[in-house]
């Protein structure tokens, strides 16, 4: 017990809270009720705001959260990660990160069930696959929230870890509205993929620092 530290057990208490409050928004997007009853009229919001150029942008964003765009990016970070500290824990945390959010993404978007927004809406090649959580959204939001903790703990200028900070919330932000903005998710989607990115996360950096605690034979 000595080995939870404040930081791991705040970690594991928004862990928790996390998973209940993903497991009220699967409710309500199930039962199309709460939050959920919000999400035809945020999309025609947004579909009501397109425009050429936003277009591009949106686009050129949630191409990065494809899936084989992730992995070559994921392996190329945690190569360059090897390289320069010749560490093997920062490239394999990256990876059990990535691997956690993928398997997550699939095992809850099969035990949801939920459709996308009709084909009228999208803007781009048709994904017939489930809705609910986004995948873009989840897995982007762990591997910028990653890179993030990365440069926090290397020693750079505060002002350079503050930067990875804002960078990373701005570009999960922007990919979860890029999302809706192209007609592939409702907005609870994107809701539901932060927040088990952040659960995800928090568990990780709780797991991480029990380990360390118990390294240190706390």
């Amino acid at each position: 017990m000595k080995a939870l530290t404040p930081r791991a057990l705040l970690g594991l208490v928004v862990s928790v809270v996390g998973a209940i409050g993903f497991a009220c928004l699967a409710d309500a997007a199930e039962e199309g009720d709460g939050l959920a009853a919000f999400d035809p009229q945020l999309t025609a919001d947004f579909v009501a705001r397109r425009t050429p150029s936003l277009t591009d942008v949106a686009q050129g964003i949630s191409f990065v959260g494809n899936v084989p765009v992730l992995l070559l990016l994921t392996a190329l970070v945690a190569l360059g990660l090897w390289i320069r500290t010749r560490r093997w824990q920062p490239p394999a945390l990256l990876a059990l990160g990535m691997g956690g959010a993928g398997a997550l993404t699939y095992i809850l978007k099969v035990l949801i069930g939920r459709h996308r927004p009709g084909a009228g809406f999208v803007l781009g090649p048709i994904d017939t696959g489930f809705s609910f959580p986004s995948g873009h959204t989840l897995s982007s939001t762990v591997f910028f929230a990653l890179l993030a903790a990365i440069v926090w703990s290397a020693e750079v200028r505060r002002t350079s870890k503050i930067a990875a900070v804002v960078s990373a919330v701005v570009l999960s932000l922007a990919m979860g509205m890029s999302r809706i903005y192209l007609g592939y998710h409702w907005g609870t989607d994107v809701l539901a993929g932060w927040i088990v990115a952040v659960t995800w996360l928090c568990l990780l950096a709780s797991v991480t620092q029990l380990k360390h605690g118990v390294d240190r034979g706390l």
